[in-house]
């Protein structure tokens, strides 16, 4: 049934960077399906202009290493791209949905275009071998997922 969560970002502490509501959408059994409208202030992010108020449209899962976020401008409802966040699988309760944020990330255009971001950070992050096969491979799933299918289910 549809109702309010409080999606929760963490770092690989565990420790919260950054939350907001969402309003669910669809649940699975791996995965919700989510609105929320971002909460920070206007800013220009690759070809587009994030703003106050764009609604999102966020897909978590319980069994991949990424989530899916759709973009909509608040103004015209136009789509924009589509942002992934490439982290640990997803935790989903009954009002929260949590992840852990690997930091390595996927930006796909609405042309199609993919650039990977911030790996820079990733190569950075104190993770084991694993982890990091892990999370590389996830990014090289997103990847194929957007050539053959947008969005990827």
């Amino acid at each position: 049934m549809p109702g309010q969560v409080t999606v929760l970002k963490r770092d690989l502490n565990g420790e919260i960077v950054w939350q907001y509501e969402g309003r669910i959408l669809k649940r699975g059994v791996n995965f919700v399906l989510l609105e929320a409208f971002f909460n920070r202030d206007d800013m220009p992010f690759m070809d587009v202009v994030l703003k106050r108020d764009d609604r999102f449209v966020e897909k978590f899962y319980t069994d991949r290493w990424y989530n899916v976020f759709e973009i909509y401008d608040r103004d015209d409802g136009k789509f924009k791209g589509w942002y992934c966040n490439v982290g640990y699988p997803a935790v989903l309760d009954a009002d929260s949905v949590s992840y852990i944020d690997l930091a390595l990330d996927l930006w796909v255009a609405v042309d199609g275009k993919q650039t990977v971001l911030d790996e820079d950070e990733f190569l950075e992050l104190k993770i084991d071998v694993r982890t990091r096969a892990q999370a590389v491979a996830a990014l090289e799933e997103l990847k194929q997922k957007f050539i053959n299918e947008k969005p990827p289910a």
